[in-house]
């Protein structure tokens, strides 16, 4: 009898953990991370006997959690992909609204201010036209410096996720490690009983923590787990952890870098945070938000510098020269501003260096890393994006001395270098936030053009002379126009005069000044055939060179003369207007492929196009991950629908096992009622 309710008990013993492990899997069917558990039947050792062996029962000889480490891995590296391209997508749809938008983009602003200098070039003495343009001027300096704000307010958000971020992974870093220390120390490892719920918790902690940022996991001895990084830096060996952290790039000190803490020492691991989150967020920085940054600033500049240019060479209502329309792109404080020197440079840190803007159509978008080697005279000039270098030399003794690239150019002031001191060169990283309105005045506006010609009225040719055109050229020692406005009001020994000789066979002219003195050579050869410039647009041409040009055509008769003079009270001319006007359609930037409304439309559609990429790459991160997932779940998840018939399954068990126990009870009962 003993012997048959010890075999009852043992079914019931064991059917009742059964149950109980069901149940656990029932309510846990929930539970983030839960692997499903369960119980491992055998058969007890029988009883041998001369009629053979009699059962003993039942025992359970493990409780299994049922999980895949291929699976598990595989979520990981699912969970890292998707966390990367969620952030990243995030991001950047956030910065393609932003440029993309009807209200907040530039298109429409820049559009109404070319519109706004059309509709006053038909009407140039008109004020409230006047007023309007300049309304319109200071809205697009307003979009810049918003459009900027935005970028800026965008950068310390990511910065602000990132120390987020960090502070999670630390959070898990511990938890697991504490983890690894709990299951090393649990009782029964040694005999091979796992302490499931403790495990289960560290794959989902592995699991959280592969969100933010791509890990390796390798199994050790005790059942416990290491953590790496990519790279292979450690995170987690045995029960300690590594430990991320921010701080200010010392590249660049509006951006964080990364880095990690292990046994007391400190190591920047910027490139080695990949994946997850943070390396979505990372990503997004340096793609997207950097040559955002880059690329709005030299719309900016591109603009004022186009602007100023043709601006300074017309006339405005008061007679005089036009000033710079927006704020002077190479103000010394601002070329110096392009320069940012790494916080890691070595002593004494004098050096002293600029970037001057040369030519506002060939300056690319761009960020570069100027950096000394050997005694600290030997340079590389590297472009952060491809890190190729784009220039290298050898300063001179002194130093001072200019670095030419297309566009700009990084002039070398003064100062102490040291082999290994680095500075970052960022031509148009600001312009957007400092771009401002120069021009105050209706008045002060320059829509008419200095200079107008006149023929003589005894001429007796058929030869014209055209209103001529301004040019540009600086004075590269006093950054005057050169050289016929350096008084007010008037030419440089004007009105000139041009003078023709026609002998039947040679056409020539000398043009003299005020004091009928000649300016450049004299009988100048003139083809009646072709159109004839007057004037050079070469600086260095001497007396050639007035600062503006004219055209002739037709044959002029003996003794005819043409007078250039300033375009005194020529209030109703309006070809300087037209000229800014037509800025607006004009290829400036690019080398003169692109006009401001392309480039800008340029970096949109660059914005765009990551944006759409990024939205398929986090649709299939997307899929990728339900699909690991329900893989894994399919093995490690919890089926209600099964656990409730292995419910109904043990619960049979069970009570058979108690009626074994029950008939053991009335057979020891009859047994001994037979000796009453």
């Amino acid at each position: 009898m003993a012997g048959l309710i010890g075999i009852g008990l043992t079914g019931v013993l064991s059917h009742q953990t059964a149950l109980n492990t069901t149940g656990n899997n029932i309510t846990n069917a929930n539970t983030p991370g839960y692997s499903r558990q369960e119980v491992q039947f055998d058969t007890q050792e029988g009883r041998r006997t001369g009629a053979g062996t009699i059962g003993s029962g039942v025992s359970i000889t493990n409780i299994r959690r049922l999980a895949d480490e291929y699976l598990t891995q595989q979520v990981r590296e699912d969970s890292t992909l998707f966390g990367e391209q969620n952030a990243l997508n995030s991001e950047l749809t956030r910065l393609d609204n932003l440029l993309g938008g009807e209200s907040t983009g530039l298109n429409s602003a820049l559009n109404n201010f070319f519109a706004a200098l059309q509709n006053a070039a038909e009407d140039p003495t008109s004020l409230p036209q006047r007023q309007l343009v300049l309304s319109e001027a200071q809205q697009v300096v307003n979009r810049f410096q918003a459009l900027n704000q935005e970028f800026i307010q965008q950068r310390e958000s990511v910065k602000t996720q990132m120390q987020q971020g960090v502070k999670d992974a630390n959070s898990l870093l511990n938890s697991i490690a504490d983890l690894n220390l709990a299951i090393s120390e649990s009782p029964g490892l040694a005999q091979g009983k796992m302490p499931l719920e403790l495990m289960d918790q560290r794959d989902e902690k592995l699991r959280e923590l592969s969100a933010l940022v791509g890990i390796r996991v390798s199994a050790m001895e005790g059942s416990q787990v290491n953590v790496s990084l990519a790279n292979g830096l450690s995170l987690v060996t045995g029960a300690n952890a590594a430990q991320f952290a921010t701080r200010t790039s010392a590249e660049d000190p509006t951006r964080l870098e990364f880095t990690l803490t292990n046994s007391g020492r400190t190591t920047q691991v910027d490139e080695q945070i990949n994946g997850g989150k943070l390396g979505g967020l990372r990503k997004f920085d340096d793609d997207a938000l950097k040559p955002a940054f880059d690329e709005l600033g030299r719309l900016a500049m591109a603009l004022s510098a186009s602007m100023n240019q043709q601006h300074e060479i017309g006339m405005d209502l008061e007679g005089d020269l036009g000033s710079n329309f927006f704020t002077d792109i190479n103000g010394i404080e601002l070329q110096r501003s392009r320069v940012v020197a790494n916080a890691n440079n070595a002593a004494p840190k004098t050096s002293l260096l600029a970037v001057e803007i040369t030519d506002s159509s060939q300056l690319p978008a761009g960020t570069w890393t100027l950096q000394f080697s050997g005694d600290g005279k030997d340079f590389e000039l590297i472009d952060a994006v491809t890190g190729k270098t784009v220039n290298q030399g050898r300063l001179p003794d002194p130093v001072q001395s200019e670095i030419t690239m297309p566009g700009f150019t990084v002039r070398v002031e003064g100062g102490q270098f040291n082999a290994g001191d680095k500075f970052l060169i960022q031509p148009s990283r600001n312009a957007a936030e400092n771009i401002a309105l120069n021009v105050l005045r209706e008045e002060d506006l320059a829509f008419a053009s200095p200079i107008r010609t006149s023929a003589g009225e005894s001429n007796l040719g058929n030869a014209q002379i055209n209103q001529g055109k301004m040019l540009n050229v600086r004075n590269p020692n006093t950054n005057a126009l050169l050289p016929g406005f350096e008084t007010r009001g008037e030419l440089a020994n004007g009105p000139l005069e041009i003078r023709f000789s026609n002998d039947g066979t040679d056409i020539t002219y000398t043009i003299f000044d005020r004091a009928n003195n000649p300016v450049g050579p004299a009988d100048q050869a003139y083809n009646a055939q072709q159109i004839n410039t007057i004037f050079s647009n070469d600086p260095a041409a001497g007396d050639l060179y007035q600062g503006y040009q004219f055209e002739m055509t037709g044959e002029p008769a003996d003794g005819d003369q043409f007078v250039i003079r300033y375009n005194s009270n020529g209030v109703s001319d309006n070809r300087n207007a037209e000229l800014l006007a037509s800025l607006g359609t004009a290829n400036t930037l690019n080398n003169g492929q692109q006009s401001f409304t392309e480039g800008y439309a340029g970096l949109v559609e660059d914005i765009g196009v990551k944006t759409r990429q990024s939205q398929l790459d986090m649709s299939a991160g997307k899929t990728l991950l339900e699909q690991s997932t329900n893989q894994r779940e399919s093995i490690s998840g919890v089926n209600l629908d099964e656990e409730a018939g292995k419910l109904i399954q043990y619960q049979a068990a069970y009570n058979a096992s108690a009626q074994v126990m029950s008939v053991a009870q009335d057979l020891f009962n009859t047994l001994l009622q037979s000796f009453r």
